[in-house]
């Protein structure tokens, strides 16, 4: 397994929240089919907005991967990378549509629409990659556990009561 960028495991994991959102609890496919019509349309037309997860989230279910192993190594880079390196490695040819999409979001916004693409491959196939462990758990695992502890240049209740006019008591 793959270590991808962390911007690029963000924007992994918030594309999939739009999707569970947009879908709803019980899922209805008619208002996400709506959402996800608007936004090929909107692209398609040479618009809509400069937003990774909403260009992602038009590309998802009408982009087909070519090169996956070539996608999972364009992760690891999230600013940099060769947009029409990325392009050839996706297509939308299933319909005209997202044919048109797929043209527009690459001629107008080429690094833009290459993080939508390397973010759309990555929700479509979580299993191929991880990113950082950002729990907390692992995040305390190196920590000394002296956060709660006062060390001699910390001021104590007694000393920033002295600047408190009113003692400490709120109304």
């Amino acid at each position: 397994m793959k270590k991808v960028h962390p911007e690029f495991a963000f924007q992994s994991r918030e594309l999939e929240g739009q999707i569970e959102g947009t879908l709803g609890d019980p899922p209805n496919r008619k208002n996400y089919d709506m959402m996800v019509q608007a936004l090929v349309s909107e692209y398609a037309n040479g618009d809509g907005l400069d937003d990774v997860n909403m260009m992602a989230f038009a590309l998802v279910d009408r982009i087909r991967f070519t090169d996956p192993k070539g996608l999972i190594r364009e992760a690891y880079d999230y600013e940099g990378g060769d947009p029409a390196k990325v392009f050839a490695m996706a297509n939308c040819d299933g319909d005209d549509e997202g044919r048109a999409m797929y043209a527009a979001i690459c001629d107008n916004h080429p690094e833009l629409a290459r993080q939508a693409i390397v973010t759309a491959f990555l929700y479509k196939n979580q299993a191929r990659w991880e990113d950082d462990d950002q729990s907390l758990d692992q995040l305390a695992k190196d920590d000394e556990g002296d956060d709660d502890e006062l060390d001699e240049t910390s001021a104590d209740d007694g000393f920033t009561q002295l600047f408190d006019q009113d003692g400490g008591e709120r109304e």
